[in-house]
């Protein structure tokens, strides 16, 4: 049994996160979380919400609410949506915590005393009407590119291109809308990234099986020259500074953010510290095999600046092993946008369908090797295909014909035969690939592997027409039926990790949990449900969605794609 600790990108705190954020890091780590709880291994799925940063101040002063009941509030909105698409977390924490509080200014202190902190006095944009410095998100303006008039101090969400607030044409304040802005020095620290490049360098050359995309961009920021980085902030929202002279100061939201994922999982051991220990996860944590599931936009900070947090302490804490990287999630052509609300938002996503419609189209269609554009009949489509036509249809009339024939009985009688054998060699293969997409992390092949399994069943269930011989072969039908019912329970089986309720209303039907039913082989799989035992059909899983059901949905999110 291996050890097993997977974390994903934390999602950001203002506002609801849209289909995007779910695709890119959330969903393809509850789907790997979940499948080495099947193959028994010791398993720890760690997340928060990243509360600090500019952002957080802003969408808490528009709500004219203080910004620690924002995060508060948001917190517990985010966790029951997360909750609503059956992540399962084993602890869902906030950066905000007095947790990482403590350790963000541990490691501030210990790379300070190693030499890697250092004063530097730079130019800073100033507002004398708000009383204060200005970072680049308070900042919005004119795109000197495109023309876009909210463009904020840091890039433009329009064009993407990034930005210096000098670039801005009619810049103002976010806060004020005064355009008497000065240029002022101040004082930050930063973090000698450029001190550490030997020791990343090395570090990343022992890092293996990560996807090309990760490791170029990680490669392309040491090629170019690893920079230091600014750790401070003139903000009053965050983990403050603990230096004299830095009163007033917080550290830089991308500092104390990733070490969450530590004080997540001490919080986590809090809950019963007699069982629970997080140093065996963090600390000397050799045994430990540490997965990050990212967004691609956030693969820099958590290949090199966080790794660089980790060795500068001098400490022995724990490095990820892998990171898998992925691309974007596009929508009807366009680009997700929060601010804008522009796609499809989870809140609204879980009014129109359950769960897993959504977790199934996100994970067969994970957008790994490249960007995956989300439009309405595409997903129609491939829920149709998959989810109704080909698993509903698969649970459906195997479980409804043991009803009707059988009294929901399942059959004695009979034994397997060249069929069944061949049957057995074919699910081998299929299980023995599925589980190395697994390993690799490659989440979409994985959804395909499923999605053969499925068709494999449905196969061997239309070429030995339990049906036909039920009246002329009764023996043989009895052996079809038997194995028809363990397809399924192998079926939902396999389907667990990416649409979880619905195979657990399956597996319940059949008498099983989804804990009883872990990663099988294929002879045991197809002999685990028992003759003699009573099944209960469940109502059917899908609804088709209709061409009606498209148009509506495209008319309905029109206007957030027009803004």
């Amino acid at each position: 049994m291996a050890k097993a600790l997977i974390t994903s990108a934390l999602p950001y705190i203002n506002g609801v996160k849209h289909l995007g954020n779910f695709a890119g890091s959330l969903l393809p780590a509850d789907v790997h979380a979940r499948y080495r709880r099947q193959i028994s291994d010791e398993t720890l799925f760690i997340c928060a919400t990243d509360e600090h940063g500019t952002p957080a101040e802003l969408a808490a002063a528009e709500a004219d609410i203080d910004v620690f009941d924002y995060c508060s509030r948001q917190h517990e909105a985010q966790k029951d949506i997360y909750r609503r698409l059956h992540l399962s977390f084993d602890h869902f924490g906030r950066s905000s915590c007095s947790r990482n509080h403590a350790l963000t200014q541990h490691f501030f202190h210990r790379l300070d005393d190693r030499g890697f902190i250092e004063e530097r006095t730079i130019q800073q944009v100033y507002s004398p009407v708000d009383g204060r410095f200005l970072p680049d998100r308070y900042i919005v303006g004119t795109c000197p590119h495109c023309g876009f008039g909210r463009a904020r101090g840091d890039q433009c969400e329009s064009c993407t291109r990034t930005l210096d607030p000098i670039d801005l044409v009619a810049a103002r304040s976010a806060l004020s809308g005064s355009a008497a802005l000065e240029i002022r020095p101040t004082r930050h620290l930063f973090l000698r990234q450029s001190a550490l490049v030997n020791e990343l360098e090395q570090w990343l050359g022992s890092r293996k099986g990560w996807p090309h995309l990760v490791t170029s961009i990680a490669r392309k920021w040491l090629s170019e020259g690893l920079n230091d980085r600014c750790i401070t902030r003139d903000l009053s929202w965050g983990v403050p500074v603990p230096k004299p002279g830095y009163e007033g100061k917080v550290f830089y939201v991308w500092f104390d953010a990733p070490i969450a994922y530590i004080a997540a999982t001490q919080e986590w051991a809090d809950v019963d510290p007699e069982r629970r220990d997080w140093r065996a996860w963090w600390w000397k944590a050799t045994d430990v095999e540490y997965i990050q599931f990212l967004g691609k936009d956030n693969v820099p900070f958590h290949a090199v600046s966080f790794p660089c947090t980790l060795i500068g302490s001098g400490e022995p804490w724990k490095t990820v092993d892998v990171i898998k990287g992925v691309n974007w999630l596009t929508y009807e052509g366009g680009k997700f946008s929060t601010s804008q609300k522009r796609g499809v938002f989870l809140d609204r996503a879980l009014d129109l369908l359950p769960a897993d419609y959504w977790r199934w189209w996100l994970a067969a269609n994970a957008p790994e090797s490249s960007d995956t554009d989300f439009n309405f009949e595409r997903f129609a489509a491939d829920v149709n295909n998959d989810l109704a036509d080909n698993f509903g249809n698969l649970v459906n009339r195997t479980l409804q014909f043991l009803a009707a024939r059988y009294d929901g009985v399942i059959p004695h009688g009979g034994v397997p035969g060249e069929a069944e054998g061949r049957l057995i060699v074919q699910l081998d293969k299929k299980l023995g690939a599925l589980r190395a997409h697994h390993g690799a992390c490659a989440l979409r092949k994985a959804a395909h592997e499923v999605r053969s399994i499925w068709s494999l069943a449905n196969a061997y269930l239309a070429a030995e027409t339990p049906w036909t011989a039920f009246n002329k072969d009764p023996v043989r039908a009895s052996v079809v039926v038997r194995t028809g019912i363990n397809l399924v329970a192998l079926a939902a089986t396999v389907a667990a990790p990416f649409i979880p309720e619905s195979a657990g209303r399956v597996l319940d039907a059949l008498g099983a949990s989804l804990m009883e039913l872990s990663w099988p082989s294929a002879r045991t799989a197809l002999a685990r449900v028992k003759a003699g035992e009573r099944i209960n059909a469940p109502p059917p899983l899908f609804a088709k969605l209709t061409p009606e059901w498209v148009d509506a949905r495209k008319r309905q999110f029109a206007g957030d794609l027009a803004m």
